[in-house]
């Protein structure tokens, strides 16, 4: 019969990896002090300025039980199962972070400035699209968003008679509120920076409507405000 594994050697076995990875993180080759890689790191990376407060707690627990303890078969402090579990999993998603290509990739429909209103607003009615990335040939001109639509739908409020067919996509980009309404990003980017773009711009006043996930230049994926929610499940 195999002996159990106790949850502190469990602990000490995810402290140790977290701690390697901290290490890579900042590109480590020598001993730094746990607390100092943690400055370190988050200056980083998203994941560990999410679990700094928890790291910085399990780094106390964690040298409770190596400090004290009085034989290989005596630990002064055993973690609760909860701990455990926890400190496993900041191990597993900072070993294998979900990055946005892996959540958010998908194909994604592009227009052209020459592309008219009414070619927009089939896409918008069958597909349920709100952010419309808009180019010429191949260079990116912006970003058309619902907010823009209206704001364009206002600035004609005047006239007796709009064409849908005779409206570009490249006339509508005019009226966008913000030209700063987007960010693109490597798909490489983990879910939890993506999260900390849109807060951090939100902080600023700016209102990010998408960020655009690209595999070089080639966009391969959007992600929208509503997204955060698929984010914030995964962290359960």
């Amino acid at each position: 019969m195999e002996p159990m594994i106790r949850n502190s050697d469990r602990f000490l076995t995810a402290f140790t990896r977290i701690e390697q990875s901290l290490k890579d993180i900042v590109d480590s080759k020598e001993y730094m002090p746990f607390f100092k890689l943690i400055d370190n790191a988050k200056r980083k990376n998203a994941l560990i300025r999410r679990y700094e407060d928890d790291l910085r707690e399990y780094a106390d627990l964690r040298n409770a039980i190596v400090h004290h303890r009085t034989s290989t078969e005596f630990t002064i402090a055993e973690p609760h199962d909860q701990v455990v579990a926890f400190i496993e999993k900041i191990d597993e998603t900072l070993s294998t972070p979900v990055t946005v290509g892996e959540m958010f990739k998908r194909n994604v429909q592009v227009f052209q400035v020459t592309d008219t209103l009414s070619q927009a607003l089939q896409v918008i009615r069958d597909r349920h699209f709100t952010q419309l990335p808009v180019y010429d040939g191949d260079t990116f001109k912006g970003l058309l968003t619902s907010v823009g639509v209206t704001m364009w739908l206002a600035s004609t409020v005047e006239k007796e008679v709009i064409s849908r067919e005779m409206t570009t996509l490249g006339e509508m980009l005019n009226h966008e509120v913000s030209e700063k309404n987007h960010r693109f990003i490597p798909k490489e980017t983990s879910i939890y920076e993506a999260e900390e773009i849109f807060k951090q711009a939100l902080a600023k006043g700016i209102r990010l409507e998408a960020l655009l996930i690209t595999d070089t230049v080639l966009l391969v994926g959007i992600i929208t405000p509503l997204d955060l929610i698929k984010i914030e499940s995964k962290k359960e």
